[in-house]
């Protein structure tokens, strides 16, 4: 089987098309071409060139009868896709030469592009990384998700505290996507079920459909392209006019607002009943227009159900389509007549689930009560499961129980692997979270440590490195990224080096640009720029960022001619609008930026920076430039991270404790590459069992007690004094996160990497370690183990399929 290839395009080539669709597609010329005219027209000239590769990806996955690779996520943060795009079909610099031709900025119609908002944060971004590599190695492959409407929110900030409006990124036109009206199923809620001559029918109060839209994602040289189906709910019945003939236009509508509400947010407030039902509703309804979607697919090929598992792998990214097994199940028996052992024996060698946290409010559990009226066939269905599986393995574990639905335990007892996501993870989930069910099923839990693609995360937001690896090592590296270990051999190298910090300055100076265009801020590209970008949570720890920076802005204050290293410290992340506690941190981050960076004392030695409204588009612009990646949550606690690796892969190395991925980074970048601080897994555990241990800490420690009596005193909230109050006694009280007790260990390590940095060749050098080290770190690798170890699924690229490394 020959690899697909891209006929070469030429910039007048593409200029043609982009004036052909300027024309035809957007109806103006080019005179009248607003920034969004060029921006579509660039974007379809683009998306015409994936789509033959596209429709040969889908023809010779049936040819093959190959095995498809299903990933269902409430979740795909997949960002801006012209650069995606271009790159993977070699033709960026071709686009950008196309567009200077016709007079246009090809960075401005780049940026012109929203950010598609369909997730929150890793778990959405390793959706997108796993989807990046599976086209590129070639493995037939769907995405299933939802296309939110209005996605998570955007983020403002005012008088420094979060405030959530809704994101917009479909008031314009999807370039990318292809809407297929053809594709739709029914989805059912509520209602009741009754017996029918011993088989139960399920009739469902209320009916959405969902409807199919379709965005290819091509791979790297173009080779293969898979999809990206997101499932848009629509009313059954459009309109009621008999209802607006009478004046109830409120009723006359309802169909469509209760079908625009399922697919309208990512993730509502689900601390009301009303946002618990709606929650469960949208995980449901992608969830079974998925299941529904597959079956058909595979029935329209000829094939036996009882064969399903040989031809169809599932994979849930997280507890959120857990419904998935008794959804097929369901439909299995309910609409296909399978015995209920055979059923649930074929669901199970299909389904597969990633495990994301051991932090057991994130294992959803939905109340019996709520379940029973949302899903009443799918409670009948999950005690039969919970009654195989009791009856298989002799168990304590329930998943119902005390008036809930568990669906951590669904997940686990309905998939033949489960996997965690880094080697520390995974060892927790056995000892944990699981460890019953470990028992029950010895061999189940599994190991796959996360990835990131390179061709975004290094080739398409770093060009200035991205350019010195090309010329020091070749530009094969791209999809095989354990190439760049031949960097290693040049971190002696003076004049590599040299190049290296060129890269790092000139990355430093695009970001300090871009934040005084895009926010009037002034910052020094000369200092450290220390990083921590990610979701707002007590876990990761941002808070203690954030106290040992007001702890140095102390002894900088007290004594500003020493020997300081300039820092400039940038936040960035949401809270989720229902966490208080992550919202506090926020505004005392932004309240106690407004103090630092006014104080003159220390204008020029310490700068807090924090950009609202933390994507993709903006991690593409701090990533690069960071200096310092800080990757401190409590040890235990992150399952893996994949920010970690994004910035060790752009030559910044880690100040963090031994958690998540960490461990492995270090492991290869070296320990004298990576600052490592804290307690471990172990120590944090057992340090919990110890009495009144956080105030034990802050006693310990006068820079830590000095910082939270200026914070309860007001000193950084001169308008409301107490603001804080609240936060600080939390910390002394329930400190579950351990921030006291790693503090000092903390603060000393950062001045650690202030000597470090000061070193500025030997800082160089460090980095560029990182760099060349991290190629283990590639989704195309995890992808590459979850083909081999789970889904049994080869890759259908001729060139990929002989590799060693490819299933």
């Amino acid at each position: 089987m020959s690899d697909m290839s891209i006929p070469p395009v030429t910039p007048q080539d593409l200029s043609a098309e982009i004036l052909r669709h300027l024309k035809h597609s957007l109806g103006k010329d080019e005179g009248h071409a607003a920034l969004y005219d060029w921006r579509m027209s660039l974007s379809l000239a683009l998306r015409d060139r994936v789509v033959d590769p596209w429709f040969e990806s889908t023809r010779k996955t049936y040819e093959a009868q190959g095995k498809r690779v299903y990933y269902l996520s409430m979740e795909f943060l997949i960002g801006r896709l012209i650069e995606d795009v271009a790159v993977n079909l070699g033709l960026d610099a071709v686009a950008e030469a196309a567009l200077t031709e016709l007079g246009q900025d090809y960075g401005a119609v780049v940026a012109n592009e929203p950010d598609a908002a369909l997730g929150n944060g890793g778990l959405g971004r390793l959706a997108a990384c796993f989807m990046d590599s599976l086209s590129t190695l070639g493995i037939p492959a769907y995405g299933y998700g939802i296309r939110y409407e209005h996605g998570l929110f955007e983020q403002h900030f005012e008088d420094g505290a979060q405030m959530e409006t809704a994101e917009t990124w479909l008031a314009q036109r999807h370039a990318w996507e292809f809407e297929r009206p053809e594709v739709s199923y029914p989805i059912g809620f509520g209602g009741h079920v009754e017996d029918h001559d011993g088989k139960p029918v399920w009739h469902p109060a209320e009916t959405v459909m969902a409807s199919a839209y379709d965005t290819p994602v091509i791979g790297w040289q173009g080779r293969w392209a898979n999809t990206l189906r997101l499932w848009s709910a629509k009313p059954t019945t459009a309109f009621d006019l008999a209802s607006f003939n009478r004046g109830d236009y409120i009723a006359a509508s309802a169909p469509e607002a209760l079908a625009r509400t399922i697919s309208r947010v990512l993730y509502p407030d689900d601390t009301t009943e009303i946002g618990k039902e709606l929650r469960l509703k949208q995980e449901y309804f992608f969830t079974s227009a998925s299941i529904q979607d597959l079956l058909r697919r595979f029935l329209s090929e000829g094939g036996e159900l009882s064969d399903l598992p040989n031809h169809v792998a599932i994979q849930l990214n997280d507890t959120h389509p857990a419904v998935a097994g008794p959804e097929l199940v369901r439909l299995l028996m309910d609409t296909h007549g399978m015995e209920v052992a055979q059923a649930i024996s074929t669901a199970r060698r299909c389904l597969a689930y990633t495990n994301h946290t051991l932090l057991p409010e994130a294992l959803e559990r939905w109340p019996e009560d709520l379940f029973t009226r949302v899903l009443p066939r799918h409670h009948r269905i999950i005690q039969l499961i919970e009654a195989a599986h009791l009856a298989e393995t002799d168990s304590a574990v329930r998943i119902i129980e005390h008036g809930e639905v568990k669906m951590g335990e669904l997940a686990f007892v309905m998939a033949h692997r489960v996997n965690g996501v880094s080697a520390l993870h995974s060892d927790l989930v056995k000892e944990t979270v699981f460890a019953d069910l470990n028992r029950d099923y010895p061999g189940r839990i599994i190991n796959q440590t996360n990835g990131i693609t390179p061709r975004r995360w290094l080739y398409s937001c770093n060009p200035p490195l991205r350019s010195l690896i090309n010329e020091t090592i070749g530009t094969s590296w791209p999809d095989d990224l354990q190439q760049l270990e031949g960097l290693s051999a040049h971190a002696g190298d003076a004049a590599f080096l040299d190049r290296f910090q060129d890269a790092k300055d000139a990355n430093k100076r695009r970001l300090s640009n871009w934040l005084k265009t895009r926010d009037d801020l002034t910052i020094d590209p000369a200092a450290m720029f220390d990083v921590q970008i990610k979701r707002i949570h007590e876990y990761k720890r941002q808070l203690m960022n954030l106290l040992e920076t007001i702890a140095l802005w102390n002894d900088i204050h007290d004594a500003p001619n020493a020997n300081w290293t300039p820092r400039v410290k940038i936040f960035g992340g949401k809270a989720a609008p229902g966490y208080v506690v992550a919202k506090e941190i926020i505004h005392l981050t932004n309240d106690t930026a407004k103090v630092i960076n006014a104080d003159l004392k220390t204008q020029g030695l310490l700068q807090i920076v924090y950009p609202e409204n933390y994507n993709v588009s903006m991690a593409e612009i701090l990533i690069p430039a960071a200096d310092l990646s800080e990757q401190i949550s409590t040890a235990g606690k992150e399952a893996s991270g994949t920010g970690n690796m994004k910035f060790a892969l752009n030559g910044a190395p880690t100040i963090g404790t031994l958690d998540g991925a960490n461990v492995e980074i270090r492991d290869c970048v070296g320990a004298e590459n990576f600052f490592l601080f804290g307690l471990t897994a172990a120590e944090v555990a057992a340090r919990r069992t110890e009495p009144n241990y956080a105030r034990r800490a802050v006693e310990a420690s006068p820079r830590l007690s000095r910082v939270l009596k200026q914070i309860e005193s007001g000193a950084f909230s001169p308008s409301d004094k107490s603001r804080y109050s609240g936060l600080v006694q939390g910390l002394l009280d329930h400190d579950y996160f351990l921030v006291t007790c790693d503090f000092d260990s903390y603060f000393d390590m950062q001045r650690t990497v202030d000597m470090a940095f000061a070193d500025q060749n030997n800082w160089t050098r460090m980095a560029a370690l990182n760099t060349a080290r991290v190629g283990w770190f590639s989704s195309d690798r995890t992808i590459t183990g979850y083909a081999r170890d789970i889904w049994n699924a080869s890759s259908l690229i001729a060139s990929r399929a002989s590799r060693k490394d490819v299933a």
